[in-house]
């Protein structure tokens, strides 16, 4: 059996964080708006609002750094989960359990140039080349001294 579900869409209003339980265990909910493939009639879009949950560390990023209108890509599963409530009402919600949350756009005040760091070296990788990692390793001078 597989329940898997990646969805892209933006954020609909800021996330919630909160702590569950006594252990302190950090969850953050938050709703995703995604667009299906048509237009109707009128040219209007028609979107999904689906809930989504995340925990523990996850829940703590989305929760810090996440703002509404963010566009974002969450892989997860689906929950579905029933609860009484003080009138004996049986309720049913249908999330989704992210793994993952993947930012999509900049976090970058509005009106600030998106380009402005398009030249910048966006890997900025501090590594040791005399370091033991690399023993046995030489490096290549030229394409020639490839094994290939």
């Amino acid at each position: 059996m597989l329940n898997k579900v990646i969805l892209i869409g933006r954020l609909t209003k800021d996330p919630v964080l909160k702590y569950a339980s006594a252990n302190m265990v950090p969850v953050t909910t938050f709703t995703l708006a995604v667009n299906r493939n048509y237009t109707q009639q009128n040219g209007d879009r028609v979107a999904d609002f689906i809930p989504i949950v995340t925990w523990r560390k996850l829940a703590e990023v989305c929760g810090n750094n996440l703002k509404k209108g963010r566009l974002v890509a969450v892989s997860g599963s689906i929950q579905t989960r029933t609860w009484d409530d003080n009138s004996g009402n049986r309720h049913w919600v249908t999330e989704v359990v992210a793994d993952e949350v993947k930012f999509l756009d900049s976090n970058r005040p509005s009106g600030s140039d998106p380009m402005a760091d398009l030249g910048k070296d966006i890997h900025n990788f501090d590594i040791d080349l005399d370091s033991s990692d690399f023993d046995g390793f030489s490096p290549v001078e030229s394409e020639d001294d490839l094994p290939f």
